[in-house]
């Protein structure tokens, strides 16, 4: 992922306490060579990062861990396939997150994880297909934890099927309480929620959930996640049919208040 191997440049050369500039200059690079690398933007050979790693002094683990980055980055997606099967806790989806100053989320079937109380995470992870080496409640707390990302300097914003509220996870009060959860969050000032109408029929998402990151200095991402995979998408195909499918999303959705409306009908 560019941006993650950008960032993880940028560490090495904060340990020097060096300027770009001086690096650049022992290096007998341009300063603006150095500043793509650091953007991801890439720009460089395998070698060049080789020389501004060992110049940096990465221990050998974060070397090939970056080289790995690196070229990652020439790929139009980049599949992980994690040893614990669980998407959620990669890496790459936690970094890109943090970074991300837009996020919008599709979700067809559930309530976005992100917007999901304990109680309905642990009956979504009791229906579902269970490993035994898997400790779930290391899961739904990793999983909790991500709420420490909404804040009012990043934008949020999920389009739900109406499908995704009315499907009972759990008992009653766990659905009451994740409905009211919504409520609340939906009243943030940085959140946008975005109810598709069941009565629509088919509609634009039918491929399926998805997450769209957005950054300030780099392009977008699509990230999608499966039962035990996580794909992130750049190429600018991919980005524009996903871009194509949230403005289709847009027009086929309820309004914010419209939405709201809808919620409160089906928790009263």
């Amino acid at each position: 992922m560019g941006r993650e191997f950008g960032n993880g440049v940028r560490r090495a050369i904060e340990q020097t306490q060096m300027t770009h500039r001086k690096i650049a200059e022992m290096l007998d690079w341009d300063e603006s060579k150095l500043s793509d690398l650091v953007r991801g933007k890439g720009g460089v050979g395998e070698a060049e990062v080789l020389q501004l790693l060992a110049f940096c002094r990465v221990a050998p683990a974060e070397v090939r861990y970056l080289l790995g980055l690196f070229r990652e980055t020439r790929e139009t997606g980049y599949l992980q396939i994690p040893a614990d099967g669980l998407p959620d806790q990669v890496r790459s989806l936690i970094a890109q997150e943090r970074l991300a100053n837009v996020i919008t989320v599709w979700s067809m079937n559930l309530i976005p994880g992100r917007l999901q109380t304990a109680d309905y995470m642990r009956a979504v992870v009791e229906a579902g297909v269970r490993d035994q080496s898997v400790n779930y409640d290391e899961v739904i707390a990793a999983r909790l934890a991500r709420r420490e990302l909404f804040h009012w300097s990043r934008e949020f914003v999920f389009f739900i099927h109406e499908h995704a509220l009315r499907l009972p996870v759990g008992s009653a009060e766990v659905m009451k309480d994740q409905l009211i959860h919504l409520l609340a969050m939906a009243q943030r000032s940085y959140v946008t929620m975005r109810i598709l109408p069941t009565a629509i029929g088919a509609h634009a998402g039918l491929s399926g959930g998805f997450m769209q990151l957005r950054y300030e200095k780099f392009e977008p991402v699509v990230f999608i996640e499966s039962q035990s995979t996580s794909l992130f998408l750049e190429d600018k195909a991919s980005l524009a049919a996903y871009n194509k499918v949230l403005r289709l999303l847009d027009q086929q959705s309820l309004n914010e208040e419209e939405s709201k409306g809808l919620i409160n009908s089906i928790l009263f």
